[in-house]
């Protein structure tokens, strides 16, 4: 008994290797490495723009929220942004 139900599974396991995939899609729109160049590209752009954001806030002395806000500011805009007098008054510590 245990001689067939093996003898069953082992055939239908390979019957089922043995057919190709129906949705394989053999091109890809973007290679693999095309995708990973991207991100670590963004990644050490942002990286970079942190660096820069977090030297001018210290260099501006910055602490606790007003240095949260600045870096923020900073992080989304696409040039850092100097802190003014009236923005930074607005921001209680």
């Amino acid at each position: 008994m245990r001689l067939v139900i093996t003898a069953i599974v082992c055939l239908g396991s390979l019957s089922w290797a043995a057919q190709p995939a129906a949705s394989q899609s053999v091109t890809p729109a973007v290679s693999a490495d095309a995708v990973a160049a991207g991100n670590q590209s963004d990644a050490a752009e942002k990286h970079a723009k942190r660096t820069a954001c977090l030297k001018d806030a210290k260099s501006k002395k910055l602490v606790g929220a007003q240095k949260t806000a600045f870096l923020k500011d900073c992080m989304s805009t696409d040039t850092p942004k100097p802190l003014t007098s009236a923005s930074a008054s607005s921001v209680s510590p």
